[in-house]
C-alpha cells in the first residue's frame, strides 16, 4: 500500500481516501477510509475545514500535481500522523480530567440536558426509518457523536449523569445516547487513539439499532419476558449488525452491534464467543450497555442506584473483562453524580460533583439525618478537603428511604 499525503485542493473523484487530516470530530464522514465517488463529498470535506489528507494510490487514482510531503519526513505514512490528532484526546487522561476543575458543573449539566433533548428526535427518526424499511446513513450520526465527545472531554461526569436519567417511554432511544457517552468516556480513560475512540462512539450510538424491528409488544412489555419472547429479543444483535452492514458501516461498528451481549465466560449471545474472540470494543460495549440498563428506569423495574450498580456488576464473575471494568469504574466514578450516600456522621447526602483524583471523596450535598429520620438544612461538603473529617460509609437506595426523587438536588 502506497500512502501519499496531499493538500485538499488536489483531491478529485476516483481517489481512495485513507485518512482525513485534523480531529475526527471535524470530519463529516463515519468511515475513515473510502473511495471518493461523489463530488458533494469533496465539498463537504472542504467545508469541514480539512486542509490535507492521505490517499492510497493502489486503491484509487493519483493526484494530478506533485504530492505534498511533510518537510520533516518525506516518506511519511499513515501511521506517523499523530501530530494531526485532536490535542484534547491525545493528552494523558489526568490532564484531560484536570481541565474539568475549571468547568462549572452546573453549566455542563445544562449543556448535557440540551444535547439529550436535541438528540432524541434524531434517534427516534433513525429508528422509525428502520421500522419503515428505509435505508439509513450512519454518516448522519457523526456530528452528534462529536457533540457528545466534546461534552465528555469537558466534564464527563455531567453528560454521563444526565444521560442516565430517562423514562421507560424513551429508554430505547436515549439508551443509545447514554451508551455512546459511556463508550467515549471509557475510551478516553483507556487512552485509545482517535480512530478507536471515534469507532467506540459511533458503535455505542448505534449498538441497539436491531431493536427497531423487534415486536413492540415484546420491546415494551411491562414485565419479565417469557423464554419465547426472550429468544425473539436476542435476535436484535443479528438484525442490528445486518442493518449496519447494509448501510455501509465500518466493521468495528457492526461488531459492536453484533457482540455487545457476548460474555467473557462464553455464555453470551448470539454466538457464545470465547473471550479471545470478543473484540476490545465489544467488551467495552458490554459493560456500558449493562450499566446504563440497570441504572435506568424501565417499564418493569426501578433504576438501581449508580454506586450500588457498580458494586453489583463487579460481582458478576465471567461476565465482563476485569481490566476494562476497572477502567470503566474510574471513568464513571465509584460514586457517580446523583448517587445517594451515607456519611460517617450518619447523615445522607447526594453526590453533586466528582474528583477524578479522589474517587472515594466527591463533593456532596447533605440533606437528611439518619438519627432523626428527618430533613436537615442543606450543606455542601467537599469530602476531599484537607480539613474534612467526613467520609462515605457506603451507598444507599433511595427507595429504602421512600425518597421519590433526588434529582432536583443535583440537576
Amino acid at each position: 500500500m502506497a500512502i501519499k499525503r496531499i493538500a485538499v485542493n488536489e483531491l478529485h473523484i476516483g481517489m481512495y481516501i485513507q485518512k482525513l487530516g485534523g480531529s475526527w470530530i471535524q470530519h463529516p464522514f463515519v468511515r475513515s477510509s473510502f473511495l471518493l465517488t461523489d463530488p458533494n463529498d469533496i465539498k463537504r470535506i472542504k467545508q469541514a475545514g480539512i486542509k490535507e489528507l492521505w490517499i492510497d494510490d493502489e486503491k484509487g487514482e493519483l493526484p494530478e500535481t506533485e504530492t505534498v510531503e511533510s518537510p520533516d519526513s518525506p516518506q511519511e505514512t499513515i501511521e506517523s500522523t499523530d501530530a494531526d490528532a485532536d490535542p484534547v484526546q491525545d493528552k494523558p487522561h489526568s490532564d484531560v480530567k484536570a481541565k474539568t476543575d475549571s468547568t462549572s458543573i452546573e453549566n455542563e449539566i445544562e449543556r448535557a440536558k440540551k444535547l439529550c433533548q436535541d438528540a432524541k428526535p434524531q434517534i427516534i427518526s433513525m429508528f422509525n426509518d428502520i421500522r419503515l424499511g428505509k435505508a439509513i446513513d450512519p454518516q448522519t450520526t457523526l456530528p452528534l457523536v462529536g457533540e457528545i465527545n466534546s461534552l465528555v472531554q469537558r466534564n464527563s461526569a455531567a453528560i454521563l449523569s444526565v444521560a442516565r436519567l430517562k423514562t421507560h417511554d424513551d429508554y430505547t432511544y436515549m439508551h443509545s445516547v447514554a451508551v455512546c457517552a459511556l463508550m467515549l468516556s471509557l475510551a478516553n480513560q483507556m487512552g485509545l487513539d482517535n480512530e478507536q475512540t471515534r469507532l467506540a462512539g459511533i458503535g455505542g450510538l448505534m449498538h441497539d439499532l436491531g431493536k427497531a424491528v423487534m415486536p413492540l409488544e415484546i420491546l415494551n412489555k411491562p414485565g419479565k419476558l417469557s423464554d419465547a419472547e426472550y429468544a425473539v429479543m436476542k435476535k436484535h444483535t443479528l438484525v442490528g449488525a445486518k442493518i449496519l452492514e447494509d448501510s455501509g458501516a465500518e466493521a468495528e461498528v457492526i461488531d459492536i452491534a453484533l457482540n455487545h451481549h457476548e460474555k467473557i465466560n462464553g455464555t453470551g449471545y448470539p454466538n457464545q464467543l470465547p473471550a479471545e474472540k470478543i473484540s476490545l470494543l465489544a467488551r467495552m460495549a458490554a459493560i456500558c450497555d449493562v450499566y446504563d440498563a440497570v441504572t435506568s428506569e424501565r417499564s418493569y423495574k426501578k433504576p438501581w442506584e449508580p454506586a450500588n450498580s457498580i458494586r453489583e456488576m463487579a460481582k458478576w464473575d465471567g461476565h465482563f473483562d476485569k481490566q476494562i471494568f476497572n477502567a470503566f469504574v474510574k471513568s464513571v466514578g465509584i460514586y457517580p453524580i446523583g448517587s445517594l450516600v451515607r456519611l460517617s456522621s450518619q447523615r445522607l447526602a447526594v453526590v453533586i460533583e466528582t474528583h477524578p483524583g479522589s474517587l472515594l471523596s466527591p463533593i456532596v450535598k447533605v440533606f437528611f439525618s439518619i438519627r432523626s429520620k428527618a430533613p436537615i438544612p442543606i450543606q455542601i461538603i467537599d469530602l476531599a478537603a484537607k480539613n474534612c473529617k467526613e467520609r462515605i460509609e457506603g451507598p444507599e437506595e433511595p427507595r429504602d428511604w421512600d425518597f421519590k426523587s433526588l434529582d432536583n438536588l443535583w440537576l
